[in-house]
């Protein structure tokens, strides 16, 4: 008796993803071998730690890193988003966008601002601010 990781309405979703080469994998060790795979990253084992029962870890991880060249798990993951959405069940609530922003000086970036136009803006803002700013700096290129 095998281990199985997906029960078979989750294969049958997942199994149309997964590429069949002409050398391998072969359907018949297709879902055992990406069942190994889901092994490895659900118990954050090593790739030789692997139950003999999804077939040899080597021939696991080859496969997982064609798979991951193919691109077929974000393809996969686009695909289960996409069922998701027909069934009804994309809450987007549940998404959350996070970022940072981290600003820098102007030349940090290679941006070449023509010091008249510089200066101008300085002065736009510091009006806006309520304060002066000088306009001739020697510092100027």
């Amino acid at each position: 008796m095998t281990r199985r990781e997906l029960d078979d309405d989750e294969w049958g979703l997942i199994g149309p993803f997964l590429p069949i080469g002409r050398f391998g994998p072969y359907p018949q060790r297709l879902r055992e071998q990406f069942e190994g795979v889901i092994w490895r990253f659900r118990t954050g084992g090593q790739w030789w730690e692997m139950p003999a029962e999804f077939g040899r870890w080597q021939t696991v991880y080859d496969a997982f890193a064609r798979w991951r060249q193919a691109g077929v798990f974000a393809a996969l993951m686009d695909g289960m988003i996409a069922e998701a959405a027909a069934r009804g069940q994309v809450d987007l609530s549940l998404v959350s966008v996070d970022s940072m922003v981290a600003r820098a000086h102007q030349d940090a970036a290679g941006m070449v601002v023509d010091p008249a136009v510089l200066t101008a803006l300085e002065q736009a803002a510091a009006a806006e601010k309520g304060r002066a700013v000088p306009d001739n700096r020697a510092d100027r290129r």
